[in-house]
């Protein structure tokens, strides 16, 4: 996911001339549980295309995300186009607990590196970052910053994580202004792939209102 130039909360703003980008208004929708499932097409066709995703590893996307919609604390959002009416990017989470798999590998491996105290503090009481993507034509926008913004306001929970390729990327960047920082770096998930960062982040998330209301 890469995202940057923030809009008005709920609303993002095209970044004045900058060509090849598409200029029209798009609002932040929270969908819920049914119309997550409901719009797990285009949810997947814009994770294929954000991630250059092969179409033959759609399927088993399609079954993770499926599984993720009975995690408790769901909350999923839509960047819809104002004109087109199109869903143009997504995100969602949930609370993480013992017994998911991505939770549970994360635990494992900051207890190994950090200690216990580090991965109880981190992960007890935690909103985990599934997917946050936006259709490239319609990245640079902001739209992935109130996606994020918008994803964790309000939360109960303490902490909210999230991993990303291990690179330095818009996205490792956009994570780090919104107060996220590197848990585990260079991280090989079971199955292999390439490495990935854990990052974290305590909420209110800098950025929110809330967060900029805390830090004066």
């Amino acid at each position: 996911m890469r995202a940057e130039w923030p809009g008005r909360p709920g609303h993002a703003r095209a970044r004045p001339g900058y060509a090849g980008r598409v200029r029209s208004a798009v609002n932040i929708t929270e969908l819920g549980r049914s119309g997550f499932l409901a719009n797990l097409g285009n949810q997947l066709a814009i994770y294929g295309v954000a991630m250059g995703a092969s179409p033959a590893d759609l399927p088993s996307r399609q079954v993770i995300m499926e599984r993720h919609a009975a995690n408790p604390g769901l909350r999923s959002l839509a960047a819809i186009d104002e004109q087109s009416r199109q869903v143009v990017g997504f995100a969602y989470g949930f609370r993480g607990c013992s017994g998911q798999w991505w939770h549970d590998v994360v635990w494992s491996a900051l207890a190994t590196t950090s200690g216990l105290a580090a991965a109880h503090a981190w992960l007890d009481d935690a909103i985990e970052i599934a997917e946050v993507h936006v259709r490239p034509e319609y990245q640079a926008r902001g739209i992935g910053r109130q996606l994020v913004l918008t994803l964790t306001a309000g939360r109960g929970e303490r902490t909210a994580l999230l991993s990303t390729r291990d690179a330095e990327s818009r996205a490792r960047r956009l994570y780090r202004s919104l107060g996220f920082r590197d848990l585990l770096v260079d991280f090989v998930f079971p199955g292999g792939g390439p490495p990935y960062a854990v990052m974290g982040a305590e909420l209110p998330l800098a950025g929110s209102a809330t967060g900029q209301q805390a830090g004066r």
